[in-house]
């Protein structure tokens, strides 16, 4: 099978041809239709995860998927062979099973019925962010008529965060650039924040001069790179990208978590209904063929995607 993969360790992902994974009891085999990029695969493919787990090579790149059931393993007993399907490989090691490829591997736990609304590219788009944004969104748990600031807005978890938060109740306050503005309130924002044209948690203060009730932080790796400022005293932060530290929020007189999402069908297959549902918006930005998904993740890296990158195959 052709797969994007990293041949050995500190080595460039190629596209070559592997092996085509075996099925194994509690897992399911798929064809892959598509399958979405994510931050995270840029971290597998330079090496930043080996710190954490063992990684094993050839390493096939990508953790979502969607696509069609080729085989399920010994205890599989809620999908069949043919049936559509979107899944998530999880962060376990050793790390080596990707999704960037014609056949993936997918635990049966993360494995999914497919809404027959959704296309492939949409769902294979849903997993890994969508899990994350629930994970913030139930962490900061906003009362109707609470005001969050979502920092990282136009990223794919911060699109499903605003439309989660919104749907809550919660007053959203999303950050991106005066392009982004109209995706964003369409989306349930209710002030967009431009961070190219000033400090995020001054012009929240100006709005809020108290301060929001909670943040959600999908940017930024130091803490001085997180609006604090903008969040009043005793107020949450959930965070994706380990900044800020328990010592910061402390100072801050705040309390938060670093979410780990945890994409299991329980959680990706309801956001898949409201996606079918048209009460949840799937924003792709980029479909590419496989022979393009280096330049997918190239995208990512330098912080230029507007929504979801997806890679697609040939039926």
């Amino acid at each position: 099978m052709r797969a994007l993969h990293v041949p050995a360790a500190g080595e460039r992902p190629t596209i070559g041809d592997l092996p085509t994974p075996e099925v194994a009891p509690g897992h399911v085999l798929i064809k892959v239709r598509a399958a979405g990029l994510n931050p995270l695969d840029n971290a597998i493919a330079s090496g930043m995860t080996a710190a954490m787990m063992p990684h094993e090579y050839p390493l096939v790149l990508g953790r979502d998927a969607a696509g069609v059931v080729e085989a399920v393993g010994e205890g599989v007993d809620h999908v069949e062979p043919g049936q559509e399907v979107f899944g998530h490989v999880l962060l376990a090691p050793p790390v080596q099973v990707g999704t960037l490829a014609e056949y993936a591997l997918l635990p049966a736990a993360t494995v999914a019925v497919k809404p027959a609304a959704l296309d492939f590219v949409t769902a294979a788009a849903l997993p890994l962010a969508a899990a994350a944004a629930a994970a913030a969104v139930d962490y900061v748990d906003p009362q109707p008529g609470e005001v969050v600031l979502v920092n990282g807005a136009t990223g794919g978890v911060g699109l499903y965060a605003v439309q989660l938060l919104a749907a809550r109740g919660a007053t959203v306050v999303a950050t991106g650039t005066a392009a982004d503005a109209e995706r964003l309130t369409a989306l349930g924002a209710a002030t967009v924040v431009d961070y190219t044209i000033g400090s995020v948690a001054e012009q929240v203060k100006d709005a809020y001069r108290d301060g929001v009730d909670a943040l959600v932080n999908l940017v930024g790796h130091t803490s001085a790179e997180v609006p604090l400022d903008a969040v009043r005293k005793d107020g949450k932060v959930a965070t994706t990208t380990m900044a800020p530290d328990a010592d910061a929020l402390a100072a801050a007189g705040l309390t938060g978590t670093t979410v780990f999402a945890q994409p299991v069908r329980e959680t990706t297959a309801p956001l898949a209904e409201q996606a079918a549902a048209g009460s949840l918006a799937i924003d792709v930005h980029t479909v590419l063929p496989l022979e393009q998904a280096a330049d997918g993740l190239a995208t990512l890296a330098a912080g230029k995607a507007r929504g979801k990158i997806v890679i697609t195959f040939d039926a």
